[in-house]
């Protein structure tokens, strides 16, 4: 996926209402953004009236003509103006009042009696456990104060610092006459753990693999959880902290619905990361053991095995022909919850609560089989207690931050999550990225966004569960594109990037939200921060305790010359390259030159040029490294593993608190495993399987020369 490199223009007033003042006034209320400067710096875009009609209907408010967006307005003022309190708050654990309002007759009646009751929150909210904050005794406070002119109490009324969620109830009298209001308070810490409560003084590094590449010699053709487990041990011996995966969710695992950041659903994973044989069952039932050991099924598992990329839908069919028999088997003998294993099902069912219900009908649906949604939540329950067992084994080889997941910017349009929460997902408007130099009618990702006044008024539920989700089991969580925490770019169906338009979200809400969560699991959070962002944006992470993302071929400096690892940020994860990037192999010999070259993302008059390019960037980057001392040997024609280990050098003298090595790197994998901006029939995104298997790394010359001395640097001491 693509990078937005634009940033919001200062508000003006220029071509502001002209004609459909109530429309800008809606818009702006519901957060579109009148303008922005585009990629230069120099040019700003206008929003026109049309985009805003068609994002606030996707909204779900009517501005299609000018009294429409009058009612709109009016319908808006009347609900806010019966509230006592809004439907949920969210304040930093340094705040000490509570805002109320009497209903809008009541404004300049003179003084009434209020009363707050504030009591923990003991309701799961979706996808997840409670977590409440306070004593379990309920707190009662009352007084007097007079009503503001417009509606609002003029007393503060206190409430408790400490973090956690609470239900709030405000009820006033004056004149005859009562009014009550309910709310969920939401109290946050004042930002998300830091490094060094963590890790102490440490900088540390870890191994970022892409999990569906693996190869072992006995994964059935995709990396799974048992081979997750087996790499956070090798991690552990070379020193590390951290093992990174890409996002685990939910996909369909066929035809082109494969890309980890375009899932089904955010909130549960892809059964596609089982390990068969590591199910109970399947080491309990003769029948089960003779098959696996089979002629016939090994070789149905040979070319799978053997190639060089996914085969997603025939992995996935013959994990599922399996699966179903163990399913069987796991009903006959635990499903009364009477053992064991049968009452941690039971318990994990009831901890996902309706979305797990739901997900499981849907998935029931999508193969066929609607009368069999148990089979599809005893799968998320397989795949949560191996991923708990692939995080013990993190946790007993020495990794001090243990599995670092993933967190995509959304979903589906026709999945789970969308089907379920559909209130809160627009119509008719997809995410995506404005025009620039890399594509001029801008960039479609196809997915729904959410509205962020629905995720208000539903008391940021969703967001919850979806933070839930991604740090289970997890020591910290990358957050990809967290500047759409801060604004999204909509694009109106049918349209180009041309007619899109920035929407504003409630940044401090959902940062809030994501530093008390993040807190009650004990995890990092690293926020996916590429490209030219909004100025307030890296001081907004910073204060919040949110790690960056610095990539070394995008610091550069003057003339593209290559930042030293002395200038980079010390809260930061710092890494080579990302997802949407070859691989240093690859940069080297000028891989991603020719792919984009054949894709027709390059010109084939361009691809001379291009490549003369690289020369410059590849005396820069050796320059750089000796500059830093990083360059320890001579670097061949092909890079190879001289080239990667002075890379991973340079990146570990560096301040950053993390440092990812990517595992295609260690490897030295060429091709990168996407290509953005181009389809399946170009390029085979998200399918490129390692060379060199598992079991074969910790022997391997060449993988212990591309580590550099990062051990040595930041790894583990004893």
């Amino acid at each position: 996926m693509g990078r937005s490199r634009h940033r919001p223009a200062p508000v003006s007033r220029r071509g502001r209402g002209a004609g459909r003042p109530a429309l800008h006034r809606l818009a702006d209320r519901a957060g579109i953004l009148p303008e922005y400067v585009d990629q230069t710096g120099r040019e700003t875009r206008v929003t026109s009236d049309d985009t805003r009609v068609a994002l606030l209907a996707g909204m779900r408010l009517d501005a299609s003509t000018e009294a429409a967006a009058r009612r709109s307005i009016a319908a808006w003022d009347e609900r806010d103006g019966s509230r006592v309190l809004p439907p949920v708050a969210v304040v930093r654990s340094r705040s000490d009042s509570l805002s109320a309002r009497a209903p809008a007759d009541w404004a300049g009646g003179g003084a009434v009696e209020w009363e707050v009751t504030l009591s923990p929150a003991r309701e799961a909210h979706s996808g997840g456990e409670a977590h409440s904050g306070g004593e379990n005794a309920l707190t009662r406070l009352s007084g007097r104060c007079g009503i503001g002119a417009d509606g609002s109490l003029s007393a503060q009324l206190p409430l408790v610092p400490t973090p956690g969620y609470y239900s709030v109830s405000v009820e006033i009298g004056g004149g005859g006459r009562t009014a009550s209001g309910e709310q969920t308070l939401i109290v946050s810490p004042t930002r998300c753990p830091s490094p060094s409560e963590l890790l102490g003084d440490r900088l540390v590094y870890g191994i970022v693999a892409n999990l569906y590449a693996v190869r072992s010699e006995r994964n059935w053709g995709v990396g799974d959880l048992t081979d997750l487990a087996r790499l956070s041990r090798w991690a552990g011996q070379q020193g590390a902290a951290f093992v990174g995966v890409n996002p685990l969710h939910a996909l369909r695992n066929f035809g082109g619905e494969i890309s980890p950041y375009s899932p089904v659903s955010r909130l549960f994973r892809n059964p596609i990361y089982i390990d068969v044989t590591a199910i109970p069952e399947a080491n309990e039932l003769p029948e089960i053991q003779s098959q696996l050991v089979s002629p016939d099924f090994l070789a149905r598992l040979r070319p799978l095995r053997d190639a060089s990329y996914v085969a997603y839908s025939d992995v996935y069919a013959a994990k599922l022909e399996i699966l179903q028999r163990l399913h069987v088997a796991f009903v006959e003998r635990h499903h009364d919850g009477s053992t064991e294993r049968g009452a941690a099902y039971r318990r994990y069912v009831e901890s996902q609560g309706p979305p797990l219900v739901h997900f499981a009908a849907f998935m029931a649906r999508q193969d066929g089989q609607p009368d069999r949604p148990d089979f599809h939540s005893w799968l998320q329950f397989e795949l949560d207690r191996q991923l708990a067992a692939a995080a013990r084994s993190a946790s007993d080889a020495g990794l001090a931050l243990g599995i670092y997941q993933d967190l995509a910017i959304g979903s589906s349009p026709s999945g789970s999550d969308a089907e379920l929460f559909g209130d809160l997902f627009a119509t008719g408007v997809s995410i995506g990225a404005p025009p620039d130099d890399y594509a001029a009618g801008g960039q479609n990702w196809g997915m729904r966004p959410v509205v962020p006044l629905a995720l208000a008024e539903s008391r940021y539920d969703y967001w919850i569960a979806l933070i839930r989700a991604g740090l289970r089991h997890a020591g910290a969580l990358r957050i990809d594109h967290i500047l759409g925490l801060f604004r999204q770019f909509w694009i109106p169906d049918s349209r180009d990037g041309e007619h899109g338009a920035y929407v504003r979200f409630p940044t401090a809400h959902l940062l809030g939200i994501l530093a008390l969560e993040s807190t009650l699991a004990r995890a990092l959070v690293v926020g996916e921060d590429l490209g030219t962002v909004p100025p307030e944006v890296p001081p907004t992470l910073e204060d919040w305790g949110i790690l960056s993302s610095r990539v070394m071929h995008f610091e550069r400096g003057a003339g593209g010359s290559y930042k030293s690892s002395s200038s980079y940020t010390p809260l930061s994860l710092t890494t080579a390259d990302t997802h949407d990037m070859v691989p240093l192999a690859g940069f080297w010999q000028a891989r991603d030159v020719e792919l984009r070259v054949a894709a027709g993302l390059i010109p084939p008059e361009g691809g001379p040029a291009a490549r003369q390019a690289r020369d410059g960037e590849r005396r820069a980057l050796l320059d750089r490294l000796a500059e830093d001392g990083a360059a320890v040997e001579p670097v061949g024609e092909g890079g190879g593993a001289a080239l990667r280990g002075a890379v991973h050098d340079f990146l570990c003298r560096s301040p950053a608190a993390l440092v990812g090595l990517s595992y295609d790197d260690v490897l030295g994998e060429v091709d990168p495993v996407n290509v953005p901006g181009v389809g399946a029939d170009r390029y085979p995104s998200w399918t490129r399987r390692t060379g060199l298997p598992l079991e074969r790394i910790s022997t391997d010359p060449e993988v212990a020369r591309s580590l550099g001395r990062c051990r040595e640097l930041r790894g583990r001491v004893g």
